[in-house]
């Protein structure tokens, strides 16, 4: 018996869900590539940078922001305290050393400084006095001395001359006896004197030796009064410029405080600031350049300063070969290279815009 055969709907038929699943596969895939951002970049023709990348000299290097700063400098401090009563010079004054810089006032320091010298003054007179009585002693005991010498020489002769005529029975007994007596006496007195003489010199060197060294001792009290008193008066220490001067007339100046300061302007150095992360690979001995100019000068670490502030520690660099750039002047800041090792043969390429995000350790 024949029945009926009914065609599937359109939408139930095989090749049509395979056609339509191809499509929607396929629109989907062009979607994606239309719409893939990552994968294109419209960059302008001017800023792109076409360049070799080739083997190469490699110098590792940070750079790092330095200040002029002169290599000499000397603090001036008040010695003694006082009222600033003249200026001689103004600040930035060029100095030789000795040059009068201020003068203090202080009137009870000052008149006790004077008490203490005219004391020492009289202690050294009475030193001297005591040397001058040892002195004269000592000239009297040697004319003593002279004096029995000459009397013992006169005994001894006329001793000596009564003795032969005694043996000749030309003079008395009592003539004889009387020069004899005299002739022993005269040897005693000798021993004495020359003794006490001895004697004397000895004890005389020693206590002329102390007197000496006693005036010596005074006269360096003397001498310290002096240059304490000369202390009110400030001087350069050394020639360069008077690079700050805080002082005005009639202030009052404690002892110790800072007054001023004088830097040798021949010779500079530079203080850079490091970022902490860098300090074990920061030592003395290691050189950096920076451009003045258009002309290159090299740089040598002198010293590295090992504390650590805000996250930065310090070091201390001297141009090489004391090769100064003209017309340095103190606070100046130079952009400086700071080499970290030794020139090494690498892979090189020009640095671009990838070096932001990758910070150089890959690029496509």
């Amino acid at each position: 018996m024949d029945r009926k055969i009914e065609r599937e709907p359109l939408y139930k038929r095989r090749n049509f869900q395979l056609g339509v699943g191809g499509g929607v596969i396929f629109l989907t895939l062009i979607t994606f590539i239309l719409n893939d951002a990552g994968s294109k970049l419209n960059v302008e023709k001017e800023k792109i940078t076409i360049s070799v990348v080739e083997e190469g000299d490699f110098q590792e290097f940070i750079p790092v922001t330095g200040n002029i700063i002169p290599i000499t400098t000397v603090f001036l401090d008040a010695v003694q305290g006082g009222a600033v009563e003249k200026k001689f010079v103004e600040e930035g004054a060029m100095l030789k050393k000795g040059d009068q810089i201020l003068k203090l006032s202080n009137t009870n320091f000052q008149l006790s400084a004077l008490q203490q010298e005219t004391f020492t003054y009289q202690q050294i007179n009475e030193a001297r006095n005591s040397r001058l009585s040892i002195e004269q002693n000592s000239i009297n005991l040697k004319r003593i001395l002279l004096a029995v010498l000459l009397t013992y020489q006169l005994d001894k002769r006329k001793y000596e001359r009564e003795k032969v005529l005694w043996n000749k029975k030309l003079t008395s007994k009592d003539d004889y006896d009387q020069a004899k007596d005299n002739y022993f006496n005269s040897i005693e007195q000798k021993k004495l004197a020359e003794e006490n003489f001895k004697k004397d010199s000895i004890l005389s060197v020693s206590q002329l030796e102390q007197i000496d060294q006693s005036i010596r001792r005074l006269q360096i009290n003397l001498g310290l009064i002096r240059e304490s008193i000369d202390n009110l008066t400030i001087k350069a220490p050394i020639s360069g410029q008077l690079t700050a001067l805080n002082a005005e007339i009639g202030q009052s100046k404690s002892v110790g405080e800072r007054l001023g300061q004088i830097d040798v302007v021949e010779e500079y150095k530079v203080r850079a600031d490091i970022d902490e992360f860098y300090i074990s690979r920061i030592n003395v001995g290691q050189e950096g350049s920076v451009d003045i100019n258009g002309k290159e000068f090299r740089l040598v670490v002198k010293k590295v300063y090992p504390e650590v502030t805000n996250g930065r520690f310090q070091v201390d660099m001297l141009f090489k070969n004391d090769k100064f750039p003209a017309n340095l002047r103190r606070g100046q800041t130079l952009q400086i290279k700071l080499e970290l090792g030794t020139l090494t043969k690498t892979l090189l390429l020009d640095r671009g815009g990838f070096y932001q995000r990758t910070g150089g350790q890959w690029i496509f």
